[in-house]
C-alpha cells in the first residue's frame, strides 16, 4: 500500500469549503492524489513562484532547475 496515497485520502476526507489547508511537501507525487488550489514554491525560506495546479504539473515534468534560475535572475540587482 502506498503511504502517500493513504495520507492523501485522509487529507481529502477533511477537505471542505469551510476549511483551509496548507500542505508542505517534498514529494511531488502526492499531487497525483491531492489536487491543490494553489501551488507555491519556496527556496531558502522564501516563496519564489506561485501558481495554480498547472505549476505542480510543470514541476513534475521539468523539475525545479528553471525556477532556481528564475529566482537567481530576479535576485541580481539591476544596477550591478
Amino acid at each position: 500500500v502506498d503511504a502517500l496515497k493513504i495520507v492523501a485520502e485522509g487529507v481529502e476526507k477533511l477537505r471542505s469549503p469551510q476549511r483551509g489547508m496548507l500542505l508542505i511537501t517534498h514529494y511531488q507525487r502526492i499531487l497525483h492524489y491531492i489536487k491543490p488550489t494553489y501551488v507555491h514554491v519556496m527556496i531558502d525560506g522564501k516563496i519564489v513562484k506561485s501558481g495554480g495546479p498547472e505549476l505542480g504539473e510543470k514541476l513534475e515534468q521539468e523539475g525545479y532547475d528553471w525556477i532556481k534560475k528564475e529566482a537567481d535572475a530576479e535576485a541580481v540587482p539591476m544596477n550591478a
